[in-house]
């Protein structure tokens, strides 16, 4: 077995193990705009990141645009707290993981863990309220007794 192929092989046992142990909801690059004048990845892309996996995890389980398009639904992320454990750079692969924590009526309470790729411990970790909307009323309202149940089946993922 060659380097090439053996690195590829390696790469494919940890992508089947982490898909096993993990809801992977974002991956993407650093790239060198991203990054300030420390030289590492500014807090700015942080949210952005934590935000595309917001959009993925919610799609999951039926939060998707297309659903509140057509239900006249909306999704308001009400609180968000972000620890930034490690730097990242320029050219270093990301994943987000993310995690049910609770469902309820109206709001659900989810976490993100960010990772180097290679690295089992996260560079940096988001905890988010997420609140169902009435987009004409732009008040709080029920979540659709399906999208609640399908929502709740992760609290076990």
């Amino acid at each position: 077995m060659t380097h090439n192929t053996a690195a590829i092989a390696s790469f494919v046992r940890e992508a089947k193990a982490l898909s096993r142990e993990e809801l992977v909801t974002y991956r993407g690059l650093v790239y060198p705009w991203h990054c300030d004048h420390m030289g590492h990845m500014n807090v700015m892309w942080y949210t952005g990141k934590f935000d595309e996996a917001s959009w993925s995890f919610l799609a999951r389980f039926g939060l998707t645009a297309a659903y509140m398009r057509e239900a006249g639904r909306r999704m308001a992320a009400v609180e968000q707290t972000i620890n930034y454990r490690q730097e990242l750079f320029a050219g270093d692969a990301v994943r987000v993981a993310s995690q049910m924590l609770e469902v309820r009526e109206k709001a659900i309470y989810f976490s993100h863990r960010m990772y180097k790729e290679g690295s089992s411990e996260p560079a940096a970790t988001c905890t988010l309220v997420g609140v169902h909307l009435d987009a004409q009323t732009r008040r709080a309202c029920a979540l659709p007794e399906i999208i609640a149940r399908q929502a709740r089946c992760m609290l076990d993922a």
